[in-house]
């Protein structure tokens, strides 16, 4: 089974401005409800999880209390008339218009052509909340037409202006220009459906021509995905209208090889993702033979034992830079820090953090058995550094204690950060500096003296491998990230400044071990990590074509970089002796 995704599937340009412009209200409006005339966005999951930020869908301005004088209220992508914004102000409400730029341009073509007596038809759905709202702009001169029928219906027009609902059929649109045509040869046309609308619709039907079976994700009550679907069945291809991954029963998918997947505008990424997680593992049950390594592979990235050896592989690396004789319980100590903190922590934010992952159902269904191996992991990396001095344990217990009280509410409700887990960024910082404190300070805490060039050389080059990582999963998060109001690095800087920064620490990186190589401080070893570094290069592109590999595969992929470090240093010390 190979499934093909489509480019464009997921958050048009419209919809993802909407839901960015509310979210980031949402961050600096303290405890007062935000209100959408409307649904945000056609898709009942994101709905749910807005409403959970305090950003509520009304439909009924009645609905909002009268004693929240001046509440903002958000005019959804799909814009509404003049007459419902009168509606608004008259209410005394603070609008915040998130009408997509496309459909405010075929606002502007209506009234524009309203004003010199055209008749204006609409190509489009009538119940569509955006062809309500351009009807609104005709100033009483505009009908809806959905099909050929309905224009031979209409009377005696003298000049037309015919446009299209943003995310209108392109077949059908052209099908009902030729027939208004026909009928008022005094007719002006503006092709108003969305660029990418026609690319998304155009992949689909291309997809559907060369695969088994078509999957489109979207909710329900989404007009664009519906056509989706419709397009794809057209094509005589079997096409099944999913909202969540849970529609996809074990036999649902059996039988077909080659899978086409696209997802209505309205439908975010981390659904997607979920959708694509589901089917890999529909087809690692399908071949089960040759597939041992895969599954065993993709069950350490999902329990985190394969960050825990990533760990290891990293505190290898550490005590080899710094010079001093490998202790495998180091490297055991570290595996067992870093899987009990993972854990301990996905534990604690587990409604929140696994939303739309491949931990989630996992983490959900198992927690006190995730919750019993981090506590069991955490007792025994105690013990074990205990054996190895009263500085290491001490060490390993002051970070265990911060990687509990990071997640901890320590300050009253009333404060915006109440943990140090909301201070934006400090997820990717504090992951990282945990991390090199454990891997690069724990083997040599002993040490008189403590300090050295290559302790400090092995500390950045494992904080910033850790940073980059941890960022970079974070960028493919986004869109989950600021639904759920975590405030990652790439939340609040952007996901381009984010990936200029990690360009900027992988180059830091590669100068220091160059550096640190030619002067002596640390050993040749610093110039093999080169191909580490290499390595992280390549995840920058993975991160660029996320659609197609599945979520447990790039973060499976993201960790290895851990591993590669690892290997470099065996490789190392293989060509030394």
């Amino acid at each position: 089974m190979s499934v093909r995704i489509a480019q464009t599937a997921g958050f048009c340009m419209g919809v993802r401005r909407a839901v960015e412009m509310v979210l980031e209200i949402a961050r600096h409006k303290g405890p007062r409800t935000i209100y959408t005339y409307g649904p945000l966005i056609h898709n009942p999951q994101t709905v749910d999880f807005l409403r959970a930020r305090g950003i509520v869908p009304v439909d009924d301005l009645d609905a909002i209390p009268s004693s929240e004088h001046n509440a903002a209220i958000v005019i959804r992508a799909h814009g509404i008339s003049p007459a419902e914004r009168r509606k608004l102000r008259e209410k005394g409400l603070r609008i915040i218009d998130a009408t997509c730029p496309k459909v405010a341009h075929v606002q502007a073509i209506i009234r524009k052509h309203a004003a010199q007596h055209y008749a204006i038809l609409i190509v489009g759905d009538g119940d569509h909340p955006e062809v309500n709202g351009l009807l609104g702009h005709s100033g009483g001169h505009g009908r809806v037409v959905s099909s050929c029928s309905d224009v031979d219906r209409l009377p005696d027009l003298e000049k037309v202006c015919v446009v299209a609902q943003t995310t209108q059929s392109v077949d059908e649109f052209k099908a009902v220009v030729q027939r208004v045509r026909e009928k008022f040869p005094e007719t002006v046309v503006y092709n108003t459906i969305c660029d990418s609308t026609e690319r998304r619709q155009s992949e689909v039907q291309e997809l559907a021509s060369q695969t088994e079976a078509m999957v489109i994700v979207g909710g329900r009550n989404s007009a664009n995905t519906r056509r989706l679907a419709d397009l794809a069945a057209l094509q005589g291809t079997p096409t099944f209208h999913i909202e969540t991954a849970d529609e996809l029963s074990g036999d649902l998918l059996v039988g077909f090889d080659r899978i086409g997947l696209s997802a209505g505008a309205s439908t975010p990424n981390w659904i997607l993702s979920r959708v694509v997680d589901r089917i890999t593992e529909q087809q690692s049950e399908k071949k089960r033979k040759g597939q041992l390594f895969f599954k065993l592979w993709t069950l350490a990235v999902r329990t985190d034992l394969y960050s825990a050896l990533g760990a290891a592989c990293l505190s290898l690396t550490a005590m080899l830079l710094e010079r001093v004789p490998v202790n495998i319980l180091f490297l055991l100590i570290t595996a067992l820090y870093v899987h009990a903190m993972h854990t301990f922590n996905r534990f604690v934010n587990r409604k929140n953090c696994t939303i739309g992952s491949f931990r989630e159902e996992s983490y959900l269904k198992h927690e006190y058995f995730y919750l019993s191996g981090a506590i069991l992991s955490m007792l025994t990396g105690l013990g074990i550094a205990m054996s190895q001095g009263i500085h290491a344990f001490l060490l390993l217990f002051f970070m265990s204690t911060l990687g509990i009280l990071y997640n901890s509410s320590l300050l009253p409700k009333k404060w915006h950060y109440r943990s140090l887990k909301d201070l934006p960024g400090s997820k990717n910082i504090s992951m990282a500096l945990a991390w090199a404190t454990v891997v690069a300070i724990m083997p040599v805490v002993e040490r008189k003296p403590f300090f050295s060039p290559e302790l400090l050389i092995a500390f950045l080059f494992t904080f910033g491998v850790v940073f980059i990582r941890s960022s970079l999963s974070d960028i493919l998060d986004i869109q989950s990230d600021r639904l759920i109001g975590r405030e990652t690095i790439p939340v609040v800087v952007g996901k381009q400044k984010t990936q200029t920064l990690l360009a900027a620490i992988c180059l830091l990186l590669a100068v220091m071990l160059v550096s640190s190589a030619l002067v002596g401080w640390t050993s040749p070893l610093s110039l093999v990590l080169l191909i580490n570094l290499f390595y992280i290069w390549i995840c920058f592109r993975l991160c660029d074509r996320r659609a197609s590999l599945s979520g447990i595969v790039l973060e499976g992929l993201l960790e290895t970089s851990y591993v590669i470090a690892g290997l470099c240093s065996i490789l190392w010390v293989a060509a030394r002796s």
